[in-house]
Parts: structure tokens; C-alpha cells; sequence
């Protein structure tokens, strides 16, 4: 009777299960392809929701230091509601992120044209990117210190004006260390351009925080920031940010300079719509891109990437037309998007870099949120 009393008192001691994973329904295609959503979830209460379509983050819930939770990613509620209007909601953009100038580029002599999406050009992939189709589901695991979910998508040749098939996947991962893990890879069959990321909308307050994310407090560790012309395409200079808006070296709040006229920057944007170079090549290993802090909530996150560039969006374009999962209208500035990336319209300025896949060779973005719940720690 001893042995059963200390076996039972053993197993209470233990902690719970470390990580999880469930999988549920999302919803059907117009074509009858269905949709699903994965939940990926660590011992602390935290969780992301992925869906198949967009690969999207549809939600991150995040316990404050006091142990109240909020889901701090914007997205919504059903699968109609994502359909009905396109913002790259939480999604996963490509096969090019960002802005290709008049959706043209030549590769190897050959010109190619991407739809376009965005007034004279293309953006994050053109009319039918990454962010419109459903990804497949081809791993999902668990373990002690994490849970993964693995999707792939197969982009034909000639896909939006893309050469080559693009075989591409996606792999989150959530640990025992608050730490959510975006790893894109791609391979392709003939020569071909690529650079995705992820276009996560946050909101360390809530989704449905009446307070806007204007009041987080921002760091970007970069000198220099790409100014764009009035269709928001790079000029190609690589801008000191010393006196500017754009300096957020030390911590500034977001909202602090973002209505400014001072700078010209601004007012085309309506906002922040910049790409940041955190540095001027790819590291050799992963760097800090940047830091945000909620003063409200006490939530903070680091994101860090081994891509050379971060586009910092202010959600300039949030304009209170659609509802989020809690109910309320997404308002201009309800969200931020931090999206580690190579230099727009990199596949157009050689002197951004390359974006050039070749057969035999993998991409790779891999970026990393550290999640922490508030200034006392855990």
C-alpha cells in the first residue's frame, strides 16, 4: 500500500506534459479543399495557431507576468473572413516578399513579369502568392521540449510570372522557452528568384486591446534604412537613420514619431513601410532584429533572423473594414509586422544582393520570436 501511495505521490510530482499539438478543422476552399488548423502549445500556456491557408500564425496566446492571457497576433475567426479580403494576414509571403518594381525582373537574360497586386507593382509573390493558397501538412511532432508542425507547397513553373517549380516548406516550433521558430526552405528545378517570410501582425496588448500598438516601445539595431519613392519601391540608398524618425538604435515608442511631416519618409509610407539593413549582407549567424516592449501589458518579444533586412510596417493600412477574432475593428495602427526578408526589389538591384535560387542549392529564412511575459520574469 506504501508503494502505491509513493508511485501515486511521484506521478503528481511530475510536471505536465511539455508541449502539445492538436489539429481541428478550419474550413473549405470555394473548392472544396479543406482547410485546418494547427495548435501547437508548451507547459506555460503558451500556444500558436497555424492554418493551412497562408500557412499563417492565425494565433499566439501569451500570458502576461501575472498569468492573464492574450492572444497577441491579429487574424480571424473563420476562414470566410480571410477570404473575403486579402491583408496577408499572419501569412506566409512569396515567392518574393515585398515589392517588385512594375513586377518585372530579368534573369539570365530572360525577362519576366509577376502579376500585379499593387498598383504598378507586384507584391509579397502578386495576385495569387503564398498567402492564397493551402499549404499541405507533412509532419507534426512532439516532444519534452517542443511541438512542430511542418506544411509544404509546390509552386509550379510559371506560377504569377515565377520561373521554375518551387518546392517550399515551412516549419513553426514552439518550446519550453517561450521561443516560436519560423524556418522557410525552398529548392527548385531551374534557375528562379525567392526570398519569403512571414507577415505576422502583433499586438503585445491583445488583438483586441483598445490600446494601439503605437505605445510599444521599439529598438531595430540598425545605422541605415532603404528610403522608397511614391510607390513605396527602394531608391536604392542606403539612408543614415541619425536625426530621423527612422533612428531606433535606443528604444523609442513607435507612436512617438510616427504622424511626423519632419520627414518626407513618413508621409509616403503613411507610416513606417521601410526595410531596415540590420546588415548589409546575410550573417554568418543569427542576429537580433529587433526588440518590442508593451508598457501596458509587460509583454516583450526579440525577434532574430539570419536574413539582412527587416521591414518594419506600422499597420498604415489597418482602416477599421474588418473584425478580428474578438469582435473588434482592426483599426490603422492596431498592429505592427516585423518581417526579416532581403532587400526589396533585391531581383532588380544587384547591389541589394541576391535572391538567385539555383537547382541543387536549399533557401533559407530562419527567424526566431522570444516570447517573455512581463518584467518579473516566470
Amino acid at each position: 500500500m506504501k508503494q502505491v501511495v509513493l508511485a501515486a505521490a511521484l506521478l503528481a510530482a511530475q510536471p505536465a506534459s511539455a508541449t502539445e499539438i492538436a489539429r481541428r478543422p478550419f474550413g473549405t476552399m470555394p473548392d472544396g479543399h479543406g482547410v485546418e488548423a494547427i495548435t501547437l502549445t508548451n507547459r506555460h500556456g503558451v500556444s500558436a495557431t497555424i492554418i493551412t491557408y497562408g500557412a499563417a500564425i492565425q494565433s499566439v496566446i501569451l500570458p502576461d507576468a501575472k498569468g492573464s492571457k492574450a492572444d497577441i497576433a491579429l487574424g480571424h475567426a473563420t476562414l470566410g473572413e480571410y477570404l473575403a479580403k486579402r491583408q496577408f494576414m499572419g501569412a506566409s509571403v512569396g515567392r518574393v516578399a515585398n515589392r517588385i518594381a512594375g513586377g518585372a525582373f530579368t534573369l539570365d537574360g530572360r525577362a519576366y513579369r509577376v502579376t500585379l497586386n499593387d498598383g504598378p507593382n507586384a507584391l509579397h509573390g502578386g495576385k495569387g502568392g503564398f498567402d492564397t493558397v493551402v499549404w499541405q501538412v507533412v509532419g507534426a511532432t512532439s516532444t519534452p521540449d517542443a511541438a512542430a508542425v511542418t506544411l509544404r507547397y509546390v509552386s509550379p513553373d510559371g506560377d504569377q510570372g515565377f520561373p521554375g517549380r518551387l518546392d517550399s516548406t515551412v516549419v513553426y516550433r514552439l518550446d519550453e522557452k517561450d521561443q516560436l521558430s519560423i524556418d522557410y526552405g525552398a529548392t527548385t528545378d531551374r534557375p528562379t528568384v525567392v526570398s519569403l517570410s512571414s507577415h505576422a501582425y502583433w499586438n503585445l496588448g491583445g488583438e483586441g486591446s483598445p490600446i494601439s500598438a503605437m505605445d510599444h516601445v521599439l529598438t531595430i539595431p540598425a545605422a541605415h534604412y532603404s528610403p522608397v519613392d511614391a510607390t513605396l519601391i527602394p531608391t536604392g540608398e542606403f539612408r543614415d537613420v541619425t536625426g530621423t524618425p527612422f533612428d531606433f538604435r535606443t528604444p523609442h515608442r513607435i507612436g512617438e514619431r510616427v504622424r511626423t511631416m519632419a520627414d518626407a519618409q513618413i508621409g509616403i509610407g503613411r507610416g513606417y513601410d521601410h526595410d531596415w539593413v540590420v546588415s548589409r549582407t546575410p550573417p554568418s549567424a543569427m542576429q537580433m532584429m529587433a526588440r518590442v516592449s508593451d508598457p501596458h501589458s509587460g509583454r516583450s518579444m526579440e525577434l532574430w533572423s539570419n536574413q539582412p533586412g527587416l521591414q518594419f510596417y506600422s499597420g498604415n493600412f489597418l482602416d477599421a473594414t474588418t473584425s478580428g477574432k474578438s469582435g473588434g475593428l482592426y483599426r490603422q495602427g492596431d498592429a505592427i509586422v516585423l518581417e526579416p526578408q532581403a532587400f526589396p526589389d533585391a531581383v532588380n538591384r544587384p547591389d541589394f544582393g541576391s535572391v538567385r535560387l539555383n537547382p541543387g542549392q536549399t533557401y533559407s529564412n530562419r527567424m526566431v520570436y522570444k516570447f517573455f511575459p512581463g518584467a518579473k520574469g516566470r
